[in-house]
């Protein structure tokens, strides 16, 4: 085997074993809220559905996206083909969280997107990082998403334009995010 291709194929695998490491976390993270619903009483718990929206312009592309939920990594992924960035929606989190007060970091990496005479950004790289505190109430659902977006307006300069922004809903009762208690009867 020669070294180009040693080299990609190394680097698939170590990509392939940061996935399965993200995985394995996610489902400690679960494992450990789960425990400590059942340790506290088994009371009725919150549940949280924290999703990552994209409403930025073709002007950035979305390479890497890092949600951490409490000091935990809940998705953590690098992409520079664009196939991140053309997901307008990505679900991070659904499950039971303890009732209280959670803490939710995002940071999303960006470059700049252009062709023809605007081909000159695609050498900008950007850095939003933003986090946001949340009540998670007993007995209810906390919808969360972090958005990223372009705040101000033509006139303001590219490097000030993204940000990340939190919309929460508090919902009665412990249920899935619709569409996905179908789904998962689907997968029965």
């Amino acid at each position: 085997m020669d070294g180009p291709t040693y080299s990609v194929r190394l680097r698939d695998l170590e990509q392939r074993i940061d996935e399965l490491k993200e995985q394995i976390r996610r489902s400690h993270t679960r494992l450990s809220l789960l425990s400590d619903t059942i340790l506290s009483g088994g009371g009725a718990g919150s549940r949280a559905s924290i999703k990552f929206n994209n409403e930025l312009s073709t002007a950035f592309r979305v390479t890497r996206v890092l949600i951490v939920l409490d000091g935990a990594v809940q998705y953590n992924k690098t992409d520079q083909s664009g196939a991140l960035a053309e997901q307008s929606e990505i679900p991070i989190f659904n499950g039971s969280v303890p009732p209280g007060d959670h803490t939710l970091q995002v940071l999303v990496n960006l470059q700049g997107n252009g062709y023809g005479v605007f081909s000159y950004l695609r050498g900008y790289r950007f850095e939003v990082r933003s986090s946001h505190s949340f009540t998670a109430v007993e007995g209810k659902t906390i919808n969360l998403q972090a958005v990223a977006f372009e705040k101000g307006g033509v006139t303001t300069p590219l490097e000030e334009r993204p940000a990340v922004r939190f919309v929460e809903k508090i919902v009665s009762g412990l249920a899935d995010a619709p569409g996905q208690q179908a789904a998962a009867a689907g997968g029965k």
